[in-house]
């Protein structure tokens, strides 16, 4: 005798038809996308521990970063329903070039600009051998923070609002969340939300994939940090050129770092907007 399948249990379909109603709504998905990702990428590591060995410990943000990517491919797949386009391999390697060939020239703009004002002076440099080890730990910030900003909550914002509210909403956001760092001011998230705000996203408009929105923010946190020895985001860096920044805040960033700087602002501020505008073109064109 064959019986018939058994009815879903009326509590399990009530959550079910919830739970869809729920994630209808943009705030949700924005919520539910931050707490896998942040769990993979905050929660997760400090967890399981550091590596005993060096090389390991070295390579481990790497396996926090592979894992985050993974989340939040599965909640896209799962929660979303959808092809994860954003992280599509299609010029991703000409992407990635380009990224961080901006990431790298714009930051150098930026110390040219106060190497010129006498705000930075090189006094002498470090073992070049510490440059590879410093890149896992850059990469696994820079993606962790794209995929939170531009991938969850810009995507999501613009879906629902337009580019230009969820533009400034994950801008001002992401420069509120760096107040809690050290030497940071009004002034620095000011900075902040125009420098990574704008130009990242405008970055992501142009591609709508991740790709070189995060190989600028790669480039950029690295040769700060890795290369020029300026504290990222307020935490000092000891990177290969041993320098020494003197001037006033508005002109080297104070303790938060170049970032906070005019130069940066300007920098930044002008290829974002440069950025915005093939992106509006780009759109236009499709």
């Amino acid at each position: 005798m064959s019986s018939a399948p058994m009815p879903p249990a009326r509590g399990a379909g009530i959550l079910r038809h919830w739970g869809g109603q729920l994630l209808q709504q943009s705030w949700a998905r924005i919520v539910l996308g931050w707490c896998l990702v942040g769990v993979a990428a905050y929660v997760v590591p400090p967890l399981w521990g550091r590596a005993p060995s060096a090389p390991w410990r070295q390579l481990q943000p790497l396996v926090w970063t592979a894992l985050s990517l993974a989340v939040y491919y599965a909640y896209v797949r799962l929660v979303e329903r959808r092809r994860v386009s954003e992280l599509d391999l299609h010029r991703a390697g000409q992407e990635c070039a380009a990224g961080l060939l901006l990431g790298t020239l714009a930051f150098t703009l930026v110390m040219m600009l106060l190497i010129g004002c006498d705000a930075y002076r090189i006094l002498g440099y470090r073992d070049w051998s510490a440059l590879p080890a410093e890149l896992p730990r850059y990469l696994q910030d820079a993606i962790t923070e794209e995929l939170l900003f531009r991938a969850i909550l810009f995507r999501i914002l613009e879906q629902r609002w337009g580019s230009l509210t969820a533009l400034l909403v994950s801008a001002l956001l992401f420069g509120a969340l760096h107040l809690g760092n050290p030497g940071a001011s009004l002034l620095s998230a000011a900075a902040i939300a125009i420098e990574a705000g704008l130009l990242l996203a405008a970055a992501y408009m142009l591609t709508r994939r991740l790709w070189l929105c995060t190989a600028i923010h790669l480039a950029w946190n690295y040769v700060q940090g890795a290369v020029y020895s300026v504290a990222v985001s307020g935490t000092t860096q000891h990177g290969l050129l041993i320098g020494r920044m003197d001037g006033p805040d508005w002109l080297t960033g104070g303790s938060f770092g170049a970032e906070a700087s005019l130069p940066a602002v300007l920098v930044c501020g002008a290829a974002g907007l440069i950025l915005l505008r093939m992106a509006h073109r780009t759109a236009n064109a499709a």
